[in-house]
């Protein structure tokens, strides 16, 4: 089939002209003179590409284009403009023109535009198809994301979800290395087999080697009866090793002779098991200057790194924050026994426009506040803590600007006026790199008035 485009124009013989050029250039043709008749097509009929005048009669063409934006988000709108009207083509790329042309029309130039255009509209779906696979496959892992990194994520996943090699998933705390671990091992060939999960960080060195390998009874005091470990537990499934990077030389040792002979002593006992489990590790440090500190084994470091995988961090794929929280406050409003739809336009920029540092376990935490402050079913920014709501909407960049009033509005939330105002200065402190005067600039107060908290809160140190 012809791609088929529709034009927008309230001029005949504009239309006549471009319908001709259109249709030699192979594409199939409709046109409207007004953006109510033009409405009224795209609501029945789908369109790889619009081309659409912004001087129309009855409504406008930015309003149209609002309108159509509503009806379908991907199809590319290039904006026809008058000569020399800069500002009209400026408002339609903001309210998501692909692209713009003024007249006189250079048709060889339009001619480029289209083709490219074609090109955005087949590469859109292609993305959704893979969305809507990715989404089919792993949403019971929820793993939630359909941004270019993420997307790269999902392409490693089908890489080694049935080769059964060892793979260690790389990351900031709180970006969701557990869920992809899961992914593999219940998406994979071993999915009939037990998922274990050890956070090596949360167990006393004295303890893990018993956790990992088991115990006899009587092999140490407390070894009351015989105990079978982590690694007996999985077998014929996934072992999954969380922030490893914590582990003494130890038990890096007797990780790496169990990965090499495939068999596990349990503490005390004087025989070995044979186990077969596939590793998935996890950890937010980086062991390659680790490894050359001697802080960890190279030897390890290579058996468990056969295949890496990098989960980026939320404040690299914030296109993903929308989905996120459709995704959390669907999941939340059972356990707060709330009604929440969505956050207000404001709020969702403002979200938008933060750094988490927690990642995505942050954004979770933050919704769950956040709907336990709301009576309603929008989320207001009123209802976010002040360190996400202290950015300034109006600048492009990734700074901010503490608004001090708004602090005081939401004094409600704090138990204490003083404990706002200390909240507000470590929060200028901390985002200025303890910069003083720069500080004191974000707050909107005089560098002598910052001294005077700082000391008065004991904030210097």
């Amino acid at each position: 089939m012809k791609p088929h485009i529709l034009v927008i124009d309230d001029e005949q013989e504009f239309l006549t002209c471009a319908q001709d050029l259109l249709i030699g250039w192979e594409y199939e043709i409709d046109t409207a003179q007004t953006g109510y008749e033009a409405l009224q097509r795209i609501s029945l009929y789908q369109y790889d590409l619009i081309l659409l005048d912004v001087i129309m009669p009855l409504i406008s063409g930015i309003e149209t284009l609002k309108r159509i934006r509503k009806l379908d988000r991907n199809v590319p709108v290039v904006v026809i403009t008058g000569n020399g009207s800069v500002e009209n083509a400026v408002l339609a790329m903001k309210n998501g023109a692909y692209d713009y042309i003024s007249k006189p029309i250079d048709w060889n130039k339009l001619k480029v535009i289209v083709k490219n255009a074609m090109t955005i509209r087949s590469l859109r779906e292609e993305v959704s198809k893979l969305k809507n696979q990715i989404k089919d496959k792993y949403e019971n892992a929820n793993i939630i994301g359909s941004s270019m990194r993420m997307r790269e994520v999902y392409k490693a996943l089908d890489r080694v979800v049935d080769a059964d090699v060892t793979v260690i998933i790389r990351g900031e705390s709180g970006t969701g290395k557990e869920l992809l671990a899961r992914a593999i091992h219940f998406n994979g060939n071993r999915k009939s087999g037990t998922f274990v999960a050890v956070n090596c960080a949360a167990i006393p060195e004295s303890l893990l080697e018993s956790e990992l390998f088991g115990h006899e009874k009587g092999s140490f005091t407390g070894a009351v009866a015989k105990r079978m470990g982590k690694f007996e537990q999985a077998h014929g499934g996934t072992l999954f090793l969380d922030e490893i990077g914590e582990m003494s030389s130890m038990t890096q040792a007797k990780i790496l002779r169990a990965l090499q002979d495939k068999r596990i002593e349990r503490i005390g006992g004087t025989q070995s098991t044979p186990v077969d489990v596939r590793i998935i590790s996890a950890t937010n440090k980086d062991l390659e200057t680790m490894v050359e500190k001697g802080e960890f084994r190279e030897d390890l470091y290579y058996r468990i790194s056969v295949y890496p995988i990098f989960l980026p961090p939320l404040r690299e794929r914030r296109e993903d924050v929308p989905q996120l929280i459709a995704f959390f406050i669907e999941k939340l409003n059972h356990k707060t026994k709330r009604k929440t739809k969505s956050v207000s336009d404001q709020a969702l920029d403002y979200l938008m426009k933060y750094n988490w540092p927690g990642n995505v376990r942050e954004l979770e935490n933050v919704l769950e506040r956040a709907m336990l402050n709301s009576n309603g079913d929008i989320l207001l920014p009123e209802h976010f803590p002040i360190t996400i709501t202290s950015y300034d909407l109006a600048d492009d960049s990734n700074g901010f600007r503490i608004d001090f009033q708004r602090a005081i509005s939401l004094a409600h939330d704090i138990p204490s006026w003083e404990e706002v105002e200390c909240e507000v200065c470590r929060l200028a402190l901390k985002l200025t790199n303890r910069n003083i005067s720069e500080a004191a600039i974000q707050l909107g107060i005089g560098r002598t008035t910052l001294y005077r908290k700082l000391k008065k809160y004991d904030l210097f140190v």
